[in-house]
């Protein structure tokens, strides 16, 4: 009996021995409540697609572009007419990026339309000849307006078929850019609101042309046709060289301009006693004029003082001046810019022949077209076209020409080279001495004196 109770006091205590030893149990937890559910975001509502196209890029016009060309294709001038023609379709192609219509090379026999596309702008090119003759200057110029509705005119190459046609552009509010015709009426007493030019003025001729003949003589007399480029080119000549130092010794000599006998005229001027004679005869003129001067002796004892012309006749008439320095209006070995070499590089793959005389001023004349309407974006009312082109500046391959806003001359670069030869068959004919750029006189009509503001009005002197 004493041994049971020992026994199970025994394992009493074992049993509480355990107990203390064994790991406490943690008291249960209650279970983390589950998040509350969360709202899926709301899709945003679907939006109607545009219904509108987005306008387009670059220049937009809501109709094509319409410009007539003038120029002379079978008259007295025709070989000034062909630079034109050629260089006026490659001045479009510069302008919109592409040859057009008519391919690469224009041919009027073929087709008297070409048509390029810039950006979402179409320009449609009209062209006519008018021979160089008033009157069918206007036929043709009312008949671009009036049937083909032109938005700008240009031409053209003679200065008194230009007249005329500045009377038409005028009375159909139609902007004109006069390109080549140099008379200094054009944008002086002819000159109106709707008349531009990218063709040179003949005080420009003048002005470069005497600041090398002063160098070298300091007598003169000179010869002209009896219109208005002729005796505009006589008082601009009598006015620079004089301003330079020179010297005229005898009364200035007019010709009509269908002459085809200069033999009286050029008596007069081997009997002058001057140094040097200045010539300003443009056309199949020139070649009788000096056929006559030769006959007369004129060539042996007196200097041609006219500005080196184009290359064609350059090799006829001026082998005895090689050596000789004088101005130029261009020259495409003279500018060094991007848009000549453009010129240079294709006119003569597509024309056989390198760029000439005139060649600069059809490029500048589609370029100015061009970016005239760029400038309005595609607004080709004559107010719009007319009050973006004055006081214009834009670059072509004379450089920057500048349409002064006072009378819309084409301030530009003219050149002075030296004749080295009049054989190379490329025309490469001289060596560049100079760059001029002149600033000739206001010489608008009386009535119109205040839009000449500051500038010398009348003659480089102001007086």
């Amino acid at each position: 009996m004493k041994v049971f109770r020992t026994l199970a006091f025994a394992l009493v205590a074992m049993t509480l021995l355990l107990a203390a030893c064994a790991p406490a149990t943690p008291a249960p937890t209650e279970e983390p409540a589950a998040p509350a559910p969360t709202e899926e975001p709301a899709m945003p509502e679907p939006t109607a697609a545009p219904t509108e196209e987005p306008a387009p890029a670059g220049l937009t016009c809501e109709q094509p572009v319409k410009i007539g060309l003038i120029t002379d294709a079978s008259g007295s001038l025709a070989i000034y007419g062909a630079h034109i023609l050629r260089s006026f379709m490659l001045g479009m192609e510069y302008a919109t990026g592409a040859p057009g219509s008519a391919g690469e090379k224009f041919d009027f026999a073929a087709t008297q339309e070409n048509t390029f596309k810039l950006d979402n702008c179409e320009f449609q090119v009209f062209v006519r000849d008018d021979a160089s003759t008033p009157d069918n200057t206007a036929t043709v110029a009312r008949e671009l307006i009036d049937v083909e509705g032109v938005n700008i005119l240009v031409g053209t190459v003679s200065s008194g078929a230009t007249a005329t046609l500045q009377g038409i552009a005028l009375e159909s509010g139609i902007p004109l850019i006069v390109a080549p015709a140099a008379a200094n009426d054009i944008t002086g007493v002819n000159f109106n609101e709707y008349t531009f030019r990218t063709s040179r003025n003949n005080y420009q001729d003048a002005m470069n042309e005497c600041l090398a003949l002063t160098k070298t003589y300091k007598t003169f007399v000179q010869i002209a046709p009896d219109y208005a480029f002729g005796r505009g080119s006589a008082t601009a000549f009598r006015d620079a060289c004089t301003l330079d130092g020179g010297e005229f010794v005898a009364d200035d000599i007019f010709a009509p301009l269908d002459t085809t006998d200069f033999t009286p005229y050029m008596e007069q001027v081997g009997n002058s006693g001057a140094e040097a004679y200045i010539v300003t005869w443009a056309g199949s003129g020139f070649v009788p004029l000096m056929q006559a001067a030769v006959d007369q002796g004129v060539t042996e004892k007196m200097a041609l003082g006219a500005t080196f012309i184009d290359n064609t006749l350059m090799p006829l008439w001026y082998g005895n001046a090689v050596g000789s320095t004088s101005g130029i209006l261009y020259h495409y070995t003279a500018p060094k810019n991007e848009i000549n070499d453009w010129l240079v590089a294709n006119t003569k793959p597509r024309y056989g022949v390198n760029p000439d005389l005139f060649d600069a001023d059809g490029m500048n004349a589609a370029i100015m077209a061009v970016e005239a309407v760029k400038a309005t974006n595609g607004d080709v009312s004559g107010e719009a076209l007319k009050g973006v082109m004055e006081g214009m500046t834009f670059e072509g391959p004379k450089g920057t020409i500048y349409i002064r806003p006072e009378d819309h001359v084409a301030i530009q670069d003219m050149y002075i080279l030296k004749l080295v030869n009049v054989t190379d068959p490329d025309a490469n004919f001289y060596e560049y001495v100079d760059t001029t750029r002149p600033e000739p006189p206001c010489l608008l009509p009386e009535n119109l004196k205040d839009r000449c503001g500051d500038l010398p009005y009348g003659s480089l002197s102001g007086q």
